[in-house]
């Protein structure tokens, strides 16, 4: 169990981590802001759904992707929470909203991937 979660809580806490920094260093490649939320909630979902499926692709059902999807969602609005109280950040519903769409995305590419190499 640990094995499965403890990625899950890694990646949440850098992403705590980098939103409690009072001066975000600029993406040295030019990636928007809205890129990095979308990548970054996806990476999140689908670590979320390994951890909810118990690491096996016979545990992907709506359960499990729904519980991802919600672990996710409300990960990225306690992160807008946080941002409430970092010097020179803000809170903004359009992140949570680009978090929600990398989510969902994360987890239809898993989905898709395994109606297409697993069935």
């Amino acid at each position: 169990m640990i094995s499965l979660w403890l990625p899950v809580a890694v990646y949440m806490a850098a992403i705590y981590w980098g939103a409690a920094l009072t001066q975000v260093p600029g993406p040295a490649t030019g990636i928007s802001d809205t890129v990095l939320h979308i990548g970054g909630y996806a990476g999140l979902a689908l670590l979320t759904l390994r951890a909810t499926s118990r690491g096996r692709w016979s545990g992907v059902t709506a359960r499990a992707m729904t519980l991802a999807l919600v672990i996710a969602v409300v990960h990225g609005l306690t992160v807008e929470v946080e941002q409430m109280f970092v010097p020179s950040r803000f809170a903004e519903w359009r992140d949570v909203g680009n978090d929600v769409i990398g989510a969902l995305g994360g987890l239809s590419a898993a989905w898709a991937w395994g109606k297409l190499f697993t069935e």
